[in-house]
């Protein structure tokens, strides 16, 4: 900042990597040190790049507004106030726009509730270009609090440092390459085993714990959750969302994706094309279960198979039923389907991130097998899917409410027909099938959505 510059006693000023387009400040020179309202101050990230989180209440008396902050920690400070009370202090560093005119200043941050001015310059942030005039206020152009009623805030909002959990129990390719992709885009990223985590439950202040101690508040979460700890997983899931914090995929819609005859019903309600497929309790019904699908050969699923496993294909009507009492004997809960057999072995797999098909492969079942998983052996190809294939990949992902999903196609005479909603998708296959950074694509569905909402004005009585 180089050209003179004259302030007020109070002046509308801009912190725009902070995120905040529009704010109040009281110009102090008696005050050395400048001073930011920040709430639930938290620092996170390594000790050799310390960060701090923290929320901001731009407009004094709203409450209902808050803006989610977080910058590097550049110090710690003893600051005494104008009332003799000492407090130490984090100190960050931001720009500050104050009409067309622009520099970088050091802030502390502090909970400045109840007074008039949200923020404080200090004379440690006024250099020898400015000038400050007491007697007055406003001497540069004033802005207005409109743009935290509109969608331009959320646009304009800068990408923050964020800490998020990865909920996962293994320490494989997809949880690799979310750690390394989070921390690459400047986020804090950290592995939480589900099951070493407890709850606890009130009105007052619900928290997740871990290893004996209260787990800080993640910006968003990213559930790994496998099959055989799905109730326990969707039950530490429902508790973040309890707490507020954004889950790429729901503790509903895992739930409804990994048990298979809950989500053929929901495909059903939503009109989704799937294979036919039958359910049912009692032995007698075995010829007319058979006989809803269609004729041999015919799929028998375990409605808790993942991964392929627990689907067994019969050639015979004979052979179904030899399956079906068999997996009855086993008091086993069980699907039958019809088996396309246009799709020769082949299904596509397409990723959908946010509402979008960001990916898509093929995948191949090997030489005398019908199942195309790649976990049995499987191959997998590029391939380019059809529009029809693409809305009705969207389509079974926003079904199930689910902000990350793994979509099973079967290319069929009568159009696609959906085999299986994966709510925990590996990107392994997917990114070296696609030569696409799926990783990245899940991060900028993260940063876009923690971003704050628009608050609505308040009405004025006369």
């Amino acid at each position: 900042m180089n050209d003179p510059i004259t302030l007020g006693w109070e002046e509308w000023v801009s912190l725009p990597t902070l995120g905040l387009p529009a704010m109040r400040a009281k110009i102090d020179t008696g005050a050395r040190t400048s001073a930011l309202h920040a709430t639930e101050i938290e620092p996170f990230g390594s000790a050799k790049q310390p960060k701090v989180r923290f929320t901001v209440h731009p407009i004094p008396g709203r409450e209902d507004l808050i803006i989610p902050c977080s910058a590097t920690v550049i110090d710690r400070r003893d600051v005494t106030s104008s009332n003799g009370e000492t407090e130490l202090r984090y100190v960050i560093e931001t720009s500050i726009i104050v009409g067309e005119t622009s520099w970088p200043i050091e802030v502390t941050l502090t909970d400045r509730r109840g007074m008039a001015s949200h923020m404080l310059l200090g004379r440690q942030a006024l250099n020898e270009s400015v000038s400050v005039n007491p007697s007055e206020r406003f001497c540069q152009p004033q802005l207005s609090y409109e743009i935290y009623h509109s969608a331009t805030m959320r646009r304009e909002m800068p990408n923050r440092a964020l800490r998020i959990a990865v909920l996962s129990r293994e320490d494989n390719y997809s949880t690799r390459r979310l750690v390394e992709e989070g921390e690459k885009r400047g986020h804090t990223v950290e592995v939480i085993d589900t099951t070493r985590c407890y709850m606890a439950i009130n009105a007052l202040s619900p928290e997740v714990h871990y290893d004996g101690a209260r787990l800080p508040r993640f910006d968003a979460v990213i559930p790994r959750i496998g099959a055989s700890v799905t109730p326990y997983g969707t039950a530490v899931i429902r508790q973040f969302e309890t707490v507020g914090t954004f889950c790429v995929n729901g503790s509903q819609g895992i739930t409804a994706s990994r048990d298979k005859l809950h989500a053929h019903q929901l495909m059903a309600r939503h009109k989704i094309g799937m294979p036919n497929t039958a359910f049912a309790a009692s032995p007698k019904d075995t010829g007319s279960l058979i006989s809803l699908v269609g004729t041999a050969p015919l799929i028998v699923k375990l409605l808790e198979s993942t991964q392929g496993k627990g689907v067994v294909m019969a050639e015979t009507k004979k052979a179904a039923e030899s399956v079906i009492s068999a997996f009855r004997g086993l008091k086993a809960n069980f699907l039958v389907q019809d088996f396309v057999k246009e799709a020769a072995g082949e299904d596509v797999r397409c990723l959908v991130i946010g509402g979008k098909v960001v990916a898509s492969i093929k995948r191949t079942a090997a030489a005398g097998e019908f199942r195309s998983n790649l976990h049995q052996g499987g191959s997998a190809s590029k391939v380019k899917i059809t529009k029809e294939e693409r809305e009705t990949a969207i389509k079974a992902a926003k079904a199930f409410g689910l902000g990350m999903a793994g979509v099973d196609l079967l290319r069929s005479e009568t159009g696609p027909k959906v085999l299986e909603v994966n709510s925990s998708p590996g990107l392994e296959g997917v990114e070296k099938t696609s030569q696409k950074n799926v990783a990245e694509l899940i991060y900028e569905h993260i940063e876009a959505r923690v971003r704050p909402e628009p608050v609505r004005k308040r009405k004025t009585t006369l």
